[in-house]
């Protein structure tokens, strides 16, 4: 991978270091591990020092030059043999015969003691600004170390990137974005070591193992280290004595070790040794390795049987309690025989920590004893990865075999979801229900999954009906109650039943300060966000997003991905729409290849996003997909799916079309009995700039929630050409948490008061809408007329808007449901006006990039 590697994450050192090399300055020491980015920094410095027309001196101390009397500067001076004293006088006189210079001293700590006494001496005599650099914790001659201890020169010690720094450098190397994981995990992997970091990414990339997927740079494997990297790791851990690399290898297969534990497998002197060796770090209570990639090449280099062998013996020192996974894995990759209800405990204990690769693994493990609820548990894990014909060839020979009534009405339960949420079939899914129903047993579940399907297919009346009930009854375990309060969250998030919302939040497990045990416990932060959007409670949506995005964020799998969504669909609901992007782009990444049913969820979000952000191009793919593909169990979302399509209409110019989705969308909800889904329709048709069809509906929802009421606002003021109360409604919705909503209050009232001649007044309401739409990202059609008002009406700018996106006459014709010559007659009048007479010229006209 030949990229260039600039040097980010340094301004303010590279600023302190070269004004420390400045002309009559004394200089510098740059102090820092192995592979921190000293010599780089330093070479940086001097390239500035360079421009200003000063010479740079470079001596180098290295291992091989070190015996050798002035080694360091070897090739630099030219200074014949003589005693030591004649020999350091003459290299410090053809040092001043080189100024003006700057002294670079590259890897101090290994110069030779001539070399220092010069070094020295130059810095005390002021011959010259001096840039040293040198290896944190590694012995110097004192008449280096001096040179900071006596206070002739500043230190300044360099410390490793943090995961901002690396993340943003990765991005500047491979020209993208990177997905934050993959990002995080390199940066854990290299300690923010930028040698380390460009050595490994260089060979991952190369591999195809880091790519870009939807323009999101990933990396989608376990990491293997190339041979360069490889060389310089052995170079750092050095020849070990067998019993020395017998802690090394310990820690490398199962970190963190108890230090009582690893001093009973290895003994208390090679364990100390190992720390001083700089390979093991310990806090007196367990050992980690010093450096995460050492573990990386110590289990490259150890055979296959060693490694079980040692894998072994750690694992028998473990307890089961209060985690039975480090102890499980460990077995399951050693020599001592499985152990099949442990692996079942392990693979319970990772699903709740949402690390469903792991759990998989573990439970397969489990289920080859052929024990059912191994299995059972083997099944879940596969259909939360996608893996849903897996999945179903396990829950119906189960199904099918299983000796007692309540195994087989778990595994009709179980292809119940799987049929529905991960394979999108609806029907099979209801006679597995209908199968679970007629063995009489497990009837909580079955009644919990009943809510679940009649949710799916739009049916709010079971939920709102039994749900409430069931959510007091005794459920018999998380499932159940995960299920319940998912059912009757979504319910009493499209009708605007606030009360019910918390309740079912709280009987799910998903409140301030907890999460849900399960998977589809994301489901149910899914509903919850929705239902503090459509209520005008964002705050709380962010709330409970932020919990369960902190508790998937550094997993593998589709855990985080369900994370980002629920997070992303959280800033939607704030009106920010900037961070909404950065959330769902990164989750579309992960999702779009796959067939896990949050895609569905993720594209008809981030369309949205992309179209309130005024990215029309980069919408329209997510629109059509929305328009042209639907998962059955997503019914209740179908007001969302038609507003996505209004706003990517809305971003294409296309004004009619995106009313009529709006409208279209308020109308469903309706017909669903979902009002608080309708009110956020009418709003939407508000701000595209329709107030008339959404004005006597509104009124009759007012009393339904804080947005009905802003909303209500909204079309009054709209309807009314009152810029002071539109900018009022601005005010109210950014109270409110909708900052997209009110950008577009402000820019009506800028709109409107400019049309009423009140040129001031409409300057400070667009100044409104530009603050707004900073705060938001948001790039609006009400923001467009406000910040580049056009002598149009609002039929011509909607055909040259079109127009100038590239469609022909023909095309906008059909879009507008109107004729070619209609469209000719208002391209020709629109031209007139804005004194255009090409097409081409239309897209400057309108500030369409």
């Amino acid at each position: 991978m030949e990229r260039s590697w600039p040097l980010t994450g340094r301004d303010d050192e590279l600023r302190r270091v070269a004004a420390a090399i400045r002309p009559g300055a004394a200089g510098i020491v740059v102090a820092g591990r192995a592979g921190v980015g000293k010599t780089r920094l330093a070479h940086e410095a001097a390239s500035l020092a360079e421009g200003r027309g000063v010479t740079v001196a470079w001596a180098h101390g290295s291992a091989a030059a070190r015996p050798l009397p002035l080694g360091a500067f070897a090739g630099l001076l030219d200074v014949p043999a003589g005693d030591a004293a004649e020999t350091i006088g003459r290299a410090l006189d053809q040092l001043a015969r080189m100024r003006p210079l700057v002294l670079a001293v590259d890897d101090a700590h290994l110069i030779d003691e001539h070399s220092a006494i010069v070094l020295h001496r130059a810095v005390e005599r002021r011959l010259a600004p001096a840039l040293v650099t040198l290896r944190s914790g590694e012995p110097a001659p004192g008449t280096v170390t001096a040179l900071w201890k006596d206070e002739h020169l500043p230190r300044l010690d360099l410390a490793p990137l943090d995961v901002v720094e690396t993340t943003g450098l990765v991005a500047r190397v491979l020209g993208g974005p990177v997905d934050s994981e993959s990002a995080r995990r390199l940066w854990v992997l290299t300690e923010g070591s930028p040698l380390y970091l460009r050595h490994l990414l260089a060979g991952e990339v190369s591999a195809g193992r880091f790519a870009a997927s939807s323009g999101i740079w990933r990396w989608t494997s376990e990491p293997e280290i190339s041979p360069g990297l490889a060389d310089l790791l052995e170079q750092e851990i050095g020849g070990l004595p067998p019993k020395v690399q017998d802690v090394v290898d310990v820690v490398a297969l199962a970190e963190p070790v108890a230090v009582p534990t690893l001093s009973a497998l290895t003994s208390p002197d090679d364990v100390e040794e190992a720390e001083g060796r700089g390979l093991v770090r310990t806090d007196g209570l367990v050992a980690r390795l010093a450096h995460p990639l050492y573990g990386e090449v110590r289990r490259a280099a150890m055979g296959t049987l060693r490694a079980r062998r040692l894998r072994g013996r750690v694992a028998l020192t473990l307890a089961e309690e209060p985690d039975p996974i480090p102890r499980a894995v460990l077995t399951l990759d050693s020599d001592l025989p499985p152990d099949p209800q442990m692996f079942l405990r392990a693979a319970e204990a990772a699903t709740r920590l949402y690390d469903l690769p792991l759990a998989e693994r573990l439970a397969r493990a489990a289920a080859a004893t052929a024990v059912p609820v191994a299995r059972l548990v083997h099944a879940a894990t596969l259909s939360w990865l996608s893996r849903g014909e897996e999945a179903e060839a396990i829950l119906a020979d189960l199904a099918g075999s299983a000796p007692d009534p309540g195994t087989r009405a778990q595994a009709q339960l179980y292809r119940t979801g799987n049929l529905l949420f991960t394979m999108s079939r609806p029907e099979e899914a209801r006679q597995a229900l209908a199968e679970a129903d007629a063995t009489g047993a497990a009837p909580f579940h079955v009644a919990a999954m009943s809510l679940a399907l009649a949710v799916a297919a739009g049916d709010l009346t079971p939920a709102l009906t039994r749900g409430p009930r069931l959510l007091h009854d005794e459920l018999p375990d998380d499932l159940a109650r995960i299920l319940v309060a998912s059912a009757v969250s979504a319910a009493a998030a499209v009708t605007g039943e606030r009360a019910l919302l918390d309740d079912a939040a709280d009987v799910g497990g998903l409140t301030a300060d907890r999460v849900p045990t399960v998977i589809p416990g994301f489901g149910l932060a899914d509903y919850q966000v929705l239902g503090g959007r459509l209520a005008g409670t964002p705050d709380r949506a962010d709330v409970l997003a932020g919990r369960i995005r902190a508790a998937s964020a550094d997993l593998p799998g589709p855990a985080r991905l369900m994370g980002l969504v629920v997070a992303g669909h959280a800033a939607l609901a704030g009106g920010r729409v900037r961070d909404a992007l950065i959330l769902l782009r990164e989750a579309w990444a992960g999702l779009s290849g796959s067939g896990h049913e949050f895609r569905f969820r993720c594209r008809t979000l981030l369309a949205m996003a992309l179209a309130q952000a005024g990215q029309a191009t980069q919408a329209a793919p997510h629109v059509s997909g929305v328009g042209a593909e639907r998962h059955p169990a997503y019914r209740i979302f179908e007001p969302d799916d038609l507003l996505a399509r209004a706003w990517g209409a809305a971003a294409e110019g296309s004004r009619t079309e995106s009313l009529g989705h709006a409208v279209a969308a308020a109308h469903v909800a309706r017909e669903c009995h979902a009002p608080a889904f309708e009110v956020l329709a009418w709003q939407t048709a508000v701000q595209l700039g329709d107030e008339s069809a959404a004005l006597p509906r509104l009124e009759e929802l007012a009393s339904l929630s804080p947005r009905a009421v802003v909303a209500l606002a909204h079309a009054r003021a709209w309807t009314a050409d009152d810029g002071a109360m539109l900018c009022e409604t601005a005010e109210a919705w950014t109270r409110l948490g909708d900052l997209v909503a009110a950008g577009d209050a402000a820019a009506q009232a800028a709109d409107v008061l400019r049309r009423q001649g009140r040129q001031g007044s409409a300057l400070s309401a667009a100044a409104l809408a530009e603050r707004l739409a900073v705060r938001s990202g948001a790039r609006t059609p009400a923001y467009a007329i406000a910040v580049r008002p056009l002598p149009l009406t609002v039929r011509e700018r909607e055909i040259v808007e079109l127009a100038a996106r590239g469609l022909s006459n023909k095309v906008i014709a059909e879009r507008l449901t109107v004729s070619v010559r209609t469209v000719e007659g208002h391209l020709y009048r629109a031209g007139h006006k804005l004194g255009v007479s090409e097409r081409t010229a239309l897209p400057a006209v309108l500030g369409i990039e």
